[in-house]
Formats: structure tokens, C-alpha cells, sequence
């Protein structure tokens, strides 16, 4: 079976999973460490852990680059960044545009907010809790809006953190590629249209996600998530993956 012909499987096998209850990120924030991350304070990149008061108790190895506010406390961060989907929504390409964008001194908001006051999709993309994980506020800045890719040679960044950041591309530690790959490959599902996954990048994820099978935790974190009492509905990929391993307990 080609690659394509398995995203396209991908993308219509239970399209109706997605997030229908979080239109507030802040409030997703909140919900992701005190309802699913409150008895496994890791950061995703690093496994640095952290209180919760959100600051690193014990880097695990990473290095900060600087010592600052943003090296010393997590961050939440969008795995597919919010700037990649957002771009898909005139809001977010052209605030200027929307009357309702304009504010009282004649200046308008920014793409990113005048998305999310307009458009309840994008609400529900920037909150869904399945893209959502813990990240030290360096890295998350460090990061921007980064692509992920393999980067060739180049030394350890982050001391014993296996991550590098280069022209303007993202490695990740080996570790979570698959898990980068699971998430990618649901946001793609739940919400079709949005040049989530980019043709370069969908043999890379198809890679990974064989080489970082899931592991216990994150078939916890979907099945946390998952609950009617948090968000409501589950990451089939993930889910399934799962299954396979007999991890869904």
C-alpha cells in the first residue's frame, strides 16, 4: 500500500474524533496538568520534571542555553504549532481585514487572536488537548514555530537532551518521534484541510512512527484525554497502536 493511499485511510477512518469541548486554550492548559499530566510532571522533549507550580525541579540532563525566567518553568507547547494551521484561516492571514479584528485605538489584532475571537474551528484546533504537552518555556521559545526533520551531524545542544534546532528545523530526541508522528498524523485526521502534514513530511512520520512504537504512557495520556470528563474523544491512532501493544488498560 503506497503512502498516500494510507494517509488518505487515515484521514477518513472516524473523522468525527476531534475536540468539541476546549475554545479556550488557557483553559486546555490547565485542564492538560491538572487532569492528565497531575501524577506524571515530565516534560515532553526532555523529561525534565517539574512541580505544580510549573517549575523544573530536575533538569535530567538538559542544559539551558540561558539561565532565565523561561529555563527555570514549562511551558505548554503546540506540537504542530499553531502558526501552521493558522495560516489556513483568513483571520489569522489578514486580521486588517476583519472589521471585527478592529479595536477601539484603530489598530487591529493580531492574525493569531483575531482567529481566535472569529472562527470556533480554530478555537478548537488551538485547544485540542491531544496536541498539547509540557515543554521547558526555553525550548517551547527555542523552538518557534520549527518544523520537525532529521538534521545531519552537528553537536549535543541541550547536554544530555537529545534535541537539535538549526535552520529553522526541529530533531527531536528518538524517544518521542513516534509520538510526534501520532500527533501530527491525528491532527491531520481531525481536522482535514489545514496542510497539517506536508507531503515532505509524511514518509518521515510514517518512519517514525514504526521506530517509536507507543509506550504506556501515552496510551494513559489518550485514554485520559479520551474521558468524557476532559475532552470526550480519543486519538483512533493511538488508540490502535495500543491495542496492538495490549497497553490499553
Amino acid at each position: 500500500m503506497s503512502v498516500c493511499i494510507l494517509f488518505s485511510l487515515l484521514e477518513t477512518v472516524n473523522a468525527g474524533s476531534r475536540n468539541r469541548k476546549f475554545q479556550s486554550f488557557n483553559k486546555a492548559k490547565k485542564a492538560l496538568l491538572n487532569q492528565v499530566y497531575y501524577d506524571h510532571p515530565f516534560t515532553f522533549y526532555c523529561g525534565c520534571k517539574f512541580s505544580k507550580r510549573k517549575n523544573i525541579t530536575d533538569y535530567n540532563g538538559y542544559t539551558p542555553k540561558k539561565i532565565g525566567k523561561r529555563s527555570k518553568r514549562i511551558e505548554i507547547e503546540h506540537v504542530v504549532p499553531a502558526h501552521s494551521f493558522g495560516q489556513s484561516f483568513k483571520e489569522w492571514r489578514e486580521p486588517k481585514k476583519q472589521a471585527e479584528c478592529k479595536k477601539k485605538d484603530d489598530t487591529f489584532l493580531s492574525g493569531r487572536d483575531c482567529a481566535a475571537k472569529l472562527v470556533l474551528k480554530y478555537r478548537y484546533m488551538e485547544a485540542d488537548l491531544y496536541n498539547l504537552v509540557p515543554a521547558v518555556g526555553e525550548l517551547n521559545n527555542l523552538r518557534s514555530n520549527y518544523s520537525f526533520s532529521m538534521i545531519p551531524g552537528g553537536a549535543d545542544q541541550f547536554g544530555k537532551c537529545k534535541v537539535q534546532i538549526r535552520n529553522q528545523k526541529i530533531e527531536p530526541p528518538p524517544n518521542i518521534r513516534g509520538n510526534i508522528a501520532r500527533i501530527y498524523m491525528y491532527m491531520n485526521q481531525a481536522y482535514p484541510g489545514h496542510r497539517i502534514i506536508s507531503g515532505k513530511n509524511r514518509k518521515l512520520f510514517m518512519a517514525w512512527d514504526k521506530q517509536d512504537p507507543v509506550d504506556e504512557w501515552e496510551c494513559t495520556r489518550c485514554k485520559r484525554i479520551q474521558s468524557a470528563k476532559i475532552q470526550g474523544n480519543y486519538n483512533p491512532i493511538v488508540k490502535k497502536r495500543c491495542l496492538q501493544r495490549n497497553l490499553w488498560k
